[in-house]
């Protein structure tokens, strides 16, 4: 069955969510994802989104492009103010964060600021909103992302959300005690992180990818672990589903292939 990268991305993300009772999702794929692990492996799944809406039932076709509009309230369970929610993080209610960024580094650590210098920045993007909060509070945290070599770089132009900061024991040393970045789901494998060093390692390969094709679209070197595990195809259930969540495309939009995956499967 045909299907594009991101959509492979989105059904890998999803299935990290197996078990998981509670995630605080950004728009875009982290909530797209989100979404199909309610209806799939993740049943009892408590969405919860940084404009303060708990445990929305969302409508397939209908995601909200921003977290403060009323599409993600729909059917929701609380609706607090957005400092109640950053509270629930801080008290350790919320299990899972799901977040993206413009780019990543061997260590997790997050930019969704600025490419460049920050007083005089290439590129200003949107900044932190509560990505800082979700990475430094969630108990564990889930980075979804295209694989590109300018996305992944030895070190982030601007650290807008915490990962393990420069490797070993430096995130606990800054005072962040509670949490960390566990996956890195992108459309060509999944990562983790060296318990020792912190540093990241490829763990997953998606169908049709290679390890040189991460190594390639990676900017620093990787560590690859012994045995390196497949992920499994998309199942057609899973692919139409998530095409009805997001029939037109917008949180999917179309993303690159590596060079020797395939699609037709």
């Amino acid at each position: 069955m045909n299907y594009s990268p991101s959509e492979l991305l989105a059904i890998a993300a999803a299935r990290e969510l197996a078990g998981v009772t509670s995630v605080f999702a950004g728009v875009g794929i982290p909530l797209l994802s989100a979404v199909l692990a309610q209806k799939t492996v993740a049943p009892d799944l408590t969405i919860v989104v940084e404009g303060g809406t708990i445990g929305a039932q969302l409508i397939p076709g209908r995601l909200p492009i921003s977290t403060n509009e009323m599409r993600v309230a729909y059917r929701a369970q609380m609706l607090p103010g957005i400092t109640d929610t950053f509270l629930f993080a801080q008290r350790g209610f919320l299990d899972m964060g799901f977040v993206g960024g413009a780019q990543i580094d061997r260590y997790g650590n997050l930019n969704s600021s600025v490419m460049g210098a920050y007083q005089a920045p290439k590129v200003r993007l949107p900044g932190s909103g509560g990505a800082n909060d979700i990475a430094s509070l969630c108990r564990r945290v889930i980075v979804v992302t295209m694989h590109e070599r300018r996305r992944f770089v030895p070190q982030v132009d601007f650290l807008t959300s915490p990962g393990f900061l420069k490797g070993e024991n430096t995130r606990q040393k800054a005072g962040l005690l509670f949490g960390r970045v566990s996956r890195v789901v992108t459309h060509l494998g999944i990562l983790g992180f060296d318990e020792e060093t912190k540093a990241m390692q490829l763990e997953s390969l998606h169908p049709g990818v290679s390890v040189q094709d991460v190594v390639d679209h990676t900017g620093f070197e990787l560590r690859i672990v012994e045995k390196v595990a497949i992920t499994e195809l998309p199942t057609a259930s899973e692919l139409d589903l998530l095409r009805s969540l997001d029939p037109d495309g917008r949180y999917l939009g179309d993303s690159p292939a590596p060079a020797s995956a395939h699609k037709d499967h």
